[in-house]
């Protein structure tokens, strides 16, 4: 029964984790990355539609995002969607894909960044302790219901508390590469 609580918590955390992932995968820092247009969905005949399910999305060169549509009348969709996204980008449109150049940084949007990658990794971190505390209150539980004994609560908090800490230090792994991502960029 605890170790089940302590392997659902561990997945809660691994999915907090993956979440973390994805937020820090859509800053910019500088170099084309795919994973900046996730979220950006195509008004397309008259439905929402994830742009990476209607176009083929390239790095041709380091700074630069290709997109191809699969079908070359909705590019001006394409190009309408990108231009309400918070992309910041303007994007290149030559009649059959469009560009999107990604602007080298300034000090000061790097140093921005920096402070927006450690808000998604307390965010996450705060995602993760809530797990802990709720695996917690699930363990106190089954002791005071009789299920467990003192000893095994004392044991599983512990095995908790290290499934923790391991996640924690992941999402502290995770924006210490993408802040060095940014300010080598």
């Amino acid at each position: 029964m605890a170790n089940a609580a302590i392997n659902d918590a561990k997945d809660r955390m691994d999915k907090s984790l993956k979440a973390l992932e994805r937020d820090l995968g859509s800053i910019r820092a500088g170099r084309a990355n795919a994973s900046l247009l996730t979220g950006i969905n195509v008004d397309y005949y008259g439905a929402p539609t994830p742009l990476n399910q209607m176009s083929a999305i390239t790095i041709p060169e380091p700074r630069v995002l290709q997109v191809s549509p699969y079908d070359e009348s909705s590019l001006k969709d394409i190009e309408t969607a990108l231009l309400k996204s918070d992309l910041g980008i303007n994007p290149q449109n030559d009649g059959s894909v469009i560009r999107l150049v990604i602007p080298q940084l300034t000090t000061e949007t790097r140093q921005e960044l920096a402070k927006e990658v450690g808000k998604h990794a307390e965010q996450g971190k705060v995602a993760i302790r809530n797990v802990r505390r709720e695996a917690m209150d699930h363990l106190k539980k089954q002791e005071k219901d009789g299920e467990i004994s003192e000893d095994e609560l004392r044991r599983f908090e512990k095995d908790v508390q290290k499934v923790t800490d391991d996640a924690t230090k992941a999402a502290d792994d995770m924006a210490a590469a993408k802040e060095k991502e940014i300010t080598e960029g």
